[in-house]
């Protein structure tokens, strides 16, 4: 493609230097003839003068005629032998350097866009997992304390039965104690003050009757 390219640009280019050629040889062609015309009035009106201008001169009009054409002939193969085919290159070989930067950019696009997927596709994967582990976590978190406050309820229960039975036993034995201690109080006084002498265990029923009354 480039190739035909370069020759269509190459076949512009000569065609445009032969017109510009042919224009340039018509132009000097009808100059010369203008020059012709007035020539002979030029003659006749210079007859002491020194001969006139020697390109004006109608006698060496074939002769630059021909030097015309020859140095427009040269031109013209030097610029579409030389010229044209050597700026022809140049535009092929640029062409063919955009064409590969073009080709290069869009494989890098494609790289980077299949870079940006890929980092894309890892960070949604890294983020599922992040929220995976949290909630894990999180549950754990959560039956470890719901473990440990079912456990410390339990403790909390076991101390509060044991602090229970042993109030209820000190109770219990204080309240022994105090029958006791009342018993031997109330004998004690019975008998100095009323001289009689009370058995031990009917002054701990009166004393026993007299705590139930009182609870």
């Amino acid at each position: 493609m480039p190739n035909l390219l370069a020759k269509g640009r190459l076949a512009r280019w000569s065609g445009v230097a032969g017109v510009s050629l042919v224009t340039l040889t018509t132009m000097a062609g009808t100059v010369l003839a203008a020059a012709a015309e007035h020539a002979p009035n030029a003659a006749h009106g210079g007859e002491h003068a020194s001969g006139g201008l020697p390109q004006l001169n109608p006698a060496n009009f074939p002769t630059q005629i021909f030097w015309l054409a020859l140095t427009f002939g040269v031109l013209y193969y030097l610029m579409s032998k030389k010229a044209l085919p050597r700026v022809a290159e140049v535009l092929e070989a640029r062409q063919e350097r955009i064409s590969r930067d073009l080709a290069k950019a869009a494989q890098l696009k494609e790289e980077a866009e299949a870079v940006l997927a890929q980092v894309e596709k890892s960070l949604a994967g890294a983020r599922a997992e992040a929220l995976t582990l949290i909630g894990q976590a999180s549950a754990e978190i959560e039956a470890n304390n719901q473990a440990r406050q079912a456990a410390l309820n339990a403790d909390l229960s076991a101390r509060l039965t044991a602090a229970e039975a042993s109030i209820a036993s000190a109770k219990e034995q204080a309240i022994a104690n105090v029958r006791i201690a009342s018993a031997d109080i109330a004998r004690d006084i019975a008998s100095r003050l009323a001289g009689i002498d009370v058995d031990s265990a009917q002054a701990e029923a009166a004393v026993a009757a007299v705590i139930e009354e009182r609870r």
